[in-house]
């Protein structure tokens, strides 16, 4: 059945575009005209007696004159109940909703648009569930009006006085809050039942919203209270205290924060989050957990050397003259500080190199940044890294957890209270990574100089620039530092020093530390060491490529000193000797090596590198009745098992060069043996005592016992150039061998090594094993004779 009694609508109406309303039949609303068409048209509506116009709504409200395209095409026909003029070209109209309309075709656009419609008329199918709908309707609509205090208490009444359900949807429709495009769709839906539901589904979503509105402005009415109370009473507190001549530690803080700020000097956008964090701490109570979690933020931000550096001494002739004070040799590394201190003399704007001393313990690393650090005269921070597994101890904690601090980097830089200090990152092969996350990846934008200006530590959470300092890490190992990292040190190798290196050191900085310190200096005893005395200490009492152990040891002899002096046993000059070093450190602890070399068929002496320097290896053979087979022992690595079987086939695949009879081979079982089983080894720098070892027992001839070796070996007989050869060449010095055996291509590492021992020792520089046959093997009795 189809409702609705209205005026007869025209045809064709002139269309007032609304920007954000729409209009429903049955409600009345004012509206101010002032674009020039909506003007032309209300004045002619007036002039021409026309009180029915068509009123539609803009779909963007932006449009100043919106076009057939621009409008919905369902709107209300309106009659003009009062027209007010305001000013020129400025009316106020009050408007009244008759019915629905729709918008056939556009007839015309100009002065003002004007459109051929139609009326639509309400259509209800079912009374029953209309009326269901409609007191359903008015009851939330009832509720609704009691939770909005601007809305008057006879719009209730109003409501209950009509009882048309499409008029009840209207008109519910036209005083609801709601998206323009939402009212617009019920407008357009005729269908009663329908329109019904849809204004249902939107009141009751509606009054949803309004309770939690209002269930929320009750709790923050609540909390407000609370909060001004207790406001009240700490202002009464202070006012109190003040009386009485009591200081209000917190009552200070806003005022001295705010001045710190002003001094640090930040960059803009750290000083924007510092404002930023200060402003909180304002609005909060003292005695908040909140309070001291933002408190201590803000001393860290304020508590940084943002703009504070230290001048650096650029004067290069000072800098050489302190690291040579504070350090014995290490050319390379002090080569290196004064390139960088010059570039920076040159060029202020250089970021700091990142350096990596790697060497064995004991050389001076960790020392040499302190003094880096002097010798230009900036901060010095040593960073520990050994064992370190926590990825946040780089970069800090988020300040979510409890007890956050920032990492160790930007505490170091708090520390030193400088923003250009030398940071010694100790023991960078020493970090471990698990669940907690992988520290040395953390150390990727700290050390790299494109990225570190712009450091981000988790717990700061603002950018700080990192490329002002000088970054030296040190390591023993160079495999456990993963390559990216690698790949951003400049390595700098410290392979340890020679017997009178550290004599010298000895002279020059451990004897007179350690009698500094066990109070001898000055005194009544003078004590002095003989070179011999030393020397004894260094061969005899030590076996290390630094001088740790050394600096032990000198240190118990003092001790000892000290004991006769203060039971008086002692005065005057002490001189020690290479008596008094037995008498007070007794038996010799390392026996030197050449007591182990003879010459005797089956033994040769190679070279080995470790972390802790070089040393010489001895590498024996012997033969027993068998099958050919070749046994290995000494705990050996894969690939120096492997060194010994390409040794043992080249030598097979050559015997007749060799001089070697077949049955010798074919009859017997070899078993190669590396001294001290209980220490891994592993390396292919053994093949060519392998070899060596292996011809001289089955050529009866004897390595002549002054001779070390070292290289790899192919199947093909070549000798391949190996690595640590400085260290090698030290360690065959420490022996006392006078002749080395090196491959041909390591001719270049041999520039490395102190031209002394280069001049001490013999050098003897191979290309094939066939070379080396040649060079080192010799008859028992020549052998016995040298």
């Amino acid at each position: 059945m189809v409702k609705g009694e209205s005026p007869a609508i025209p045809e064709v109406l002139s269309l007032l575009p609304l920007r954000n309303s729409v209009l429903f039949p049955g409600s009345i609303i004012p509206i101010d005209v002032g674009r020039p068409k909506s003007v032309r048209l209300i004045e002619e509506a007036i002039a021409n007696e026309r009180p029915i116009i068509g009123i539609v709504t803009q779909r963007d409200a932006r449009i100043e004159e919106p076009s057939e395209d621009d409008i919905y095409d369902v709107g209300s026909a309106a009659r003009i109940l009062k027209v007010i003029k305001l000013a020129k070209d400025n009316y106020s109209v009050i408007l009244q909703g008759v019915a629905r309309i729709r918008i056939e075709r556009i007839v015309g656009d100009e002065p003002f648009l004007r459109a051929r419609v139609s009326e639509l008329a309400d259509v209800v199918s079912d009374e029953i569930e209309c009326e269901a709908l409609t007191l359903n309707i008015k009851d939330i609509a009832k509720k609704l009006i009691a939770l909005v205090p601007d809305l008057p208490r006879e719009a209730a009444a109003l409501l209950d006085s009509v009882s048309d359900p499409g008029q009840v949807a209207d008109l519910v429709m036209s005083n609801l809050d709601i998206e323009i495009h939402e009212k617009q769709d019920v407008l357009t839906t005729n269908h009663v039942q329908e329109r019904l539901r849809k204004v249902l589904t939107l009141l009751t979503r509606q009054l949803e919203i309004l309770k939690v509105r209002e269930r929320i402005n009750s709790q923050v009415q609540e909390e407000m209270g609370h909060s001004q109370r207790e406001y009240v009473l700490r202002q009464q507190l202070k006012a109190i205290k003040g009386e009485l001549g009591e200081i209000d530690d917190d009552g200070g803080d806003v005022e001295e924060f705010q001045r710190k700020i002003a001094e640090a000097k930040m960059p803009e956008e750290t000083e924007k989050v510092a404002r930023k964090q200060l402003d909180r701490l304002k609005s909060m109570q003292p005695s908040s957990a909140e309070y001291t979690v933002t408190r201590t933020y803000l001393e860290w931000l304020t508590d940084l050397p943002w703009s504070i550096t230290t001048e650096d001494q650029l004067d290069i002739g000072t800098v050489r003259e302190v690291l040579n004070e504070d350090h014995y040799d290490l050319e390379k590394v002090k080569k290196r500080i004064l390139e960088y201190m010059a570039v920076l003399k040159l060029n202020a704007s250089k970021k700091g190199p990142i350096l990596c001393l790697l060497g064995p313990p004991g050389v001076g690393k960790t020392s040499l940044g302190k003094s880096i650090a002097r010798a230009i005269g900036r901060k010095f921070v040593r960073i520990s890294l050994g064992g370190v597994r926590d990825e946040a101890e780089i970069r800090g904690h988020r300040r979510t957890y409890v007890g956050s601090l920032p990492g160790r980097i930007i505490q170091g830089i708090k520390r030193a209270g400088t923003s250009n200090p030398v940071i010694v990152l100790d023991e960078i092969d020493k970090l471990g990574h698990d669940f907690r996350g992988d520290p040395g990846s953390a150390l990727l934008e700290v050390l790299d100089p494109e990225q570190n200006h712009t450091f981000s530590d988790h717990y700061l959470e603002v950018s700080f620039d990192l490329s002002k300092v000088m970054f030296i890490a040190t390591a023993n190992y160079i495999d456990p530092i993963p390559p990216a990292l690698k790949d951003r040190l400049e390595i700098l190798r410290l392979p340890g020093y020679t017997r009178q290196e550290k004599l010298a050191i000895a002279r020059r900085f451990l004897l007179p530390k350690q009698i500094s310190e066990h109070g001898l200096e000055g005194g009544q005893v003078a004590i002095s060491f003989t070179n011999e005395g030393l020397l004894e200490v260094i061969d005899s009492y030590t076996h290390e490529a630094g001088v740790r152990n050394l600096e032990r040891e000198i240190s118990a002899i003092v001790r000892g000193i000290a004991v006769k002096v203060v039971e008086g046993e002692l005065s005057g000059p002490v001189e020690i000797g290479v008596s008094s070093v037995h008498e007070y450190l007794g038996p010799q602890k390392f026996l030197p090596e050449v007591a182990d070399r003879t010459a005797e068929p089956g033994v040769a002496t190679g070279l080995a590198w470790t972390p802790v320097g070089g040393e010489i290896m001895f590498v024996e053979a012997t033969r027993m009745p068998g099958k050919g087979g070749l046994m290995l022992t000494g705990q050996l690595g894969d690939v120096m098992k492997e060194s010994a079987q390409a040794a043992m086939s080249y030598v097979k695949s050559h015997l007749s060069e060799l001089g070697i009879e077949t049955s010798a081979v074919e009859s017997a079982d070899i078993h190669v043996h590396v001294p001290a089983g209980a220490i891994p080894k592993d390396g292919p720098s053994a093949g060519v005592a392998m070899f060596s070892a292996i011809t001289s027992l089955l050529t009866k001839m004897c390595v002549r016992p002054d001779v070390a070796m070292t290289g790899e070996i192919t199947l093909r007989g070549l000798v391949l150039p190996v690595g640590g050869i400085k260290e090698k060449m030290l360690a065959a010095h420490r022996a006392g061998i006078k002749r080395i055996v090196l491959p041909e291509r390591n001719e270049k590492d041999v520039v490395d090594v102190p031209e002394e021992i280069r001049q001490e020792m013999e050098i003897l520089y191979v290309k094939n094993v066939m070379d080396v046959f040649d060079r080192v093997l010799v008859h028992a009795d020549d052998a016995s004779s040298e």
